[in-house]
Parts: C-alpha cells; structure tokens; sequence
C-alpha cells in the first residue's frame, strides 16, 4: 500500500468541478493580480479569523516579513522567537536587519516556552515572533502579558495552524498581526505560492497593502520603499473554494489524529495537546528515541511517506552558525531535531492506510 504524507490529488478529484469553474472565471474575467477574488478572500479569511484585516501577499514568508516591518522592526532590533521551527520564521526577521534571539521550546507541545522569554528580553528587544507548530497553538496568555509589561509587539507565525484556536479565539487574532501561509501541503493550501497578513490595527493593515504593491498608496504614487509581493486572483480563487470545506477537513485530521492516537497509545510517544488548544494537525508528529533513519527507511520500503520537522534546528544552520549558539543554550530545540517523526496525515486518508502505518510502525518498534 502506498501512503503519501498529503494526498492533494485525492483533494483535488473531490472538488474538480468548482476550483474548474472558479479558475475558469478568473481566466475569462482578465483581472490576475489583487482583483475581486482577492478582496472577497481577504474578507472571507477576516471573518473566519475574526480580525478586522487581512491582506493577501505572495507567500507565507512576506506575510511574516511584511507583519515585522509594519510593527516597526528594523535594523538591530532583537525579536525573539524559537530555533524549533521553519527557517522562514527567523529569515523574515534576519531580512529587516533584525536579529534573532532563540528561546528554547517546551518539549510537550514544541512551540516557544513563555517561561525562558522574560530572560531574553533586552532594551533592543522589539518583538515577540512564537510559531504555532504542527497546528498546535502556542501559550500565548503569558506571551501577551510580557509584551504588555515590556511594549513589545507580538506576531504570530502561523503557517501550520489555520483554523486552531487558542482558548475559543483563533490564531492569528491574538497578536498585533498574524501570517499565513497558502503552500500547498497547509491545511488551508493553495496550488502555488500565497500569504497573507491578519490584524486589527488599521494602520499595520494600511502599511502592509503599501508595502505589498511597491510601497503604492494608488498607481504610481509610492510613500515607501516596498515589495511586488502581490497575491494572485487564480491561487485566491482556488482558495475560496477550499475555505468553505476548511472546518470539515479540520474536523477529519482530528479524527484521524485521535485514531493514530489509539493505536499508537502505549507503543509511541504521541503528539501532546495542550488544554488550551484546538490542535489542528498540519503534521502528527512522534517522537521516537534513536534509530529515526532506519525507521523512515523501513517504512519507505513499504511505501509509506514520512518526514522531519525540523532535522537541524534554526540555530544550527549554517547561515546562524555566527550567532553562537552552544548546544546546552537549547536543549529541548536539540533533542527534538533529533528525534521527531512526522507520519502521513490529511483529510482524506482512509483508516485503512492508517491502519497500515500504526502495523508497520509497530512491527519495526
């Protein structure tokens, strides 16, 4: 049996006929970029999220880049955020002349530990940048208090989490702006690159449609220096289609998170879920102690997909290495490189390619 970690045709045989006659529409009307379907997606997202904004832009990283510079971050300022992640996350920061500041994650839920934060925090600490990994929503109550205590603002990284939630509220809402990301393997995803920038400041949302667009308020006026990072009317189409499914699929990767969670119980150290949080299963994601490799190649050999999120943890990049980060700085970040598993997960899986993964699994363990 063959089992891919996503199956995006399997979704795209499901809903052949409407993203068909939405990309349809969009070629017969000749508008392409920042047309009608991306205002009405920047609404639909808005009220899905329960921001007052949200921006489209070209990709998850500008979304997080564009957050950063319309907060006010630039050149020397300190952001703090987390090693256990997508190097994006740091990227954005690095881009603006910013620095990074890495704060070591709680082994549980893999996102930023708020306890290790107030420690990091210096007179050149400008932001506060915690992703929520894996689809699972970081503790942001204490993340909020400090940026409070210390006139800091927070952006939330949440490319793996649309649709979570944090105590009832949606991510991307809790923060002085969120970014999202439409790549395809997301659980809102597209069928190219896209982001967008969720706010409820009026004048970060009007700073991001600047700086998206060349720095343009209207064609050919620019008040600053700025980015064609523009998201394109067949991606926003598309995605309008996938967003009115987007609560049923949430509901199947629970489901199917909670059966692997059944079989693997007492076999694998399964993805915790915090008390906070709706969990909505971008990846499920093991841990297992030792000999990764020759489990991803035993299951390779029985056509089963898996991957590593992260393998080498931001600051042990290479292009981090000048930051001097010692191994002792960030265990758990370390530990956790070395020994996550990301086994196949999306809407349409079948209990029966379950089924084969758990027995497979357990038969190497």
């Amino acid at each position: 049996m063959f089992v891919p970690m996503v199956d995006l045709v399997a979704e795209y045989r499901r809903l052949r006929e409407p993203i068909q006659k939405a990309i349809e529409r969009v070629l017969e009307s000749g508008r392409f970029i920042l047309g009608p379907n991306v205002e009405a997606l920047e609404a639909e997202i808005a009220a899905y999220i329960n921001t007052r904004y949200a921006i489209g832009v070209a990709s998850g990283t500008d979304a997080l880049r564009l957050a950063l510079m319309a907060v006010g971050v630039g050149q020397e300022d300190e952001v703090i955020t987390t090693p256990f992640t997508f190097i994006a996350t740091a990227e954005a920061i690095s881009h603006l002349g910013a620095v990074p500041v890495f704060v070591d994650i709680d082994p549980r839920t893999y996102n930023l530990d708020p306890g290790q934060i107030r420690a990091k925090i210096s007179k050149k600490t400008k932001a506060i940048l915690p992703v929520h990994l894996y689809g699972q929503p970081a503790d942001m109550d204490p993340i909020l208090d400090l940026a409070r205590e210390f006139g800091l603002k927070v952006i939330e990284d949440c490319a793996q989490a649309f649709g979570a939630e944090y105590k009832g509220k949606k991510v991307g809402s809790l923060g002085d702006a969120g970014a999202l990301s439409f790549f395809p393997s997301k659980n809102l995803g597209g069928y190219g690159d896209g982001g967008m920038v969720l706010t409820n400041d009026e004048e970060v949302a009007a700073r991001v449609r600047q700086l998206r667009d060349h720095g343009s308020e209207q064609k050919y006026v620019h008040v600053r220096l700025g980015f064609n990072s523009r998201l394109d009317e067949l991606q926003a189409a598309i995605l309008r289609v996938k967003l009115a499914e987007v609560d049923q699929n949430r509901r199947l990767r629970i489901e199917k998170a909670a059966e692997y969670n059944q079989r693997l119980a007492g076999k694998a150290v399964t993805p915790y879920k915090a008390d906070f949080a709706l969990h909505v299963y971008n990846q499920y994601t093991v841990r297992v102690r030792g000999r990764r490799s020759e489990i991803q190649e035993a299951l390779r050999a029985k056509g089963i997909a898996t991957a590593v999120h992260y393998p080498i943890p931001v600051h042990k990049q290479q292009v981090y290495r000048g930051l001097n980060y010692a191994d002792e700085d960030l265990p758990e970040s370390l530990a956790a490189s070395q020994q996550v598993l990301s086994l196949p997960i999306f809407p349409d899986m079948t209990l029966e390619q379950i089924a084969y993964v758990c027995q497979s699994l357990e038969e190497w363990l």
